[in-house]
């Protein structure tokens, strides 16, 4: 019996919207419908069907590492003021405890504390953008915190632990937001700088894993770096170093990117 090949899923780092912006009304009607249209299409660029997708969210922040491990984690709706609605929408993928509990150790054996997270359950960086890039909710997915010292070091040295996994069909995710300042949002004043810090954020992206690692490390040396990502409020960032050390020696690439609210966000590959 031949053994079934798999391929190496990428490290993806993935803008998750505004709350639950894809599933609402919005003004401008259309805010929101090309950054849907990239996740809904997201499934298609893969190489297979993951197995199993690992998450790291910018809504979940730990004094250490912490992995989701119930097989059937509830949904976190951690936004507010939102239509009554978008407090019903459904996501009811389960979760892998064994891949939990496989995925820790990985961790450790990087030198980092991780634990599983027994009663955790799935934030809205989880299930918004996943109901729009595998609306089936029938693979299994394991979310993971980011820590809450938010250093570039150790969510790059997280990535390098998960790295293994994508050769075993397990698709790693960063959710999170390339430029995330709320007050920004809508303030045309922030259109170029927010434009200058991608173009940085693309070139480090597209370098080869040494330097992208140094350069990552350094963000926030970065143009404008601040104003796109408020100091102390660089969770949504973070999660792009986890898929970066995730990645492979091989230059990332730009997989999406747009003005959304006349500030420029975009999304990105590790193979």
């Amino acid at each position: 019996m031949t053994k079934e090949t798999v391929t190496r899923q990428p490290a993806l780092f993935i803008p998750h919207g505004g709350g639950p912006c894809f599933f609402m009304d919005w003004n401008p009607a259309d805010t929101w419908v090309g950054m849907a249209h990239f996740l809904k299409t997201v499934a298609s660029t893969l190489p297979q069907r993951p197995s199993a997708i690992v998450m790291v969210s910018a809504h979940w922040l730990e004094p250490q590492f912490r992995v989701t491990g119930q097989a059937s984690p509830e949904l976190i709706y951690d936004y507010y003021g939102f239509p009554a609605h978008t407090y019903e929408l459904t996501y009811p993928a389960p979760g892998q405890p064994q891949l939990a509990e496989q995925i820790v150790q990985h961790i450790q054996a990087e030198g980092l504390a991780a634990q599983v997270d027994s009663e955790r359950g799935f934030d809205h960086g989880m299930f918004i953008p996943l109901k729009l890039m595998f609306p089936g909710a029938d693979i299994p997915v394991i979310q993971l915190s980011l820590r809450n010292d938010l250093d570039p070091a150790a969510h790059l040295q997280l990535g390098q632990a998960l790295a293994k996994l994508r050769d075993e069909n397990v698709l790693i995710i960063g959710s999170g937001m390339s430029f995330h300042n709320m007050r920004a949002y809508g303030d045309s004043r922030f259109s170029a700088p927010s434009a200058e810090f991608d173009a940085w954020l693309t070139q480090v992206v597209e370098s080869h894993a040494a330097e992208r690692a140094q350069l990552l490390q350094q963000w926030a040396a970065a143009p404008h770096a601040y104003s796109c990502h408020p100091a102390g409020h660089e969770e949504h960032l973070i999660p792009l170093l986890v898929a970066a050390g995730a990645g492979s020696d091989k230059p990332g690439q730009k997989i999406y990117s747009e003005q959304v609210m006349k500030t420029t966000i975009s999304a990105f590959r590790f193979d």
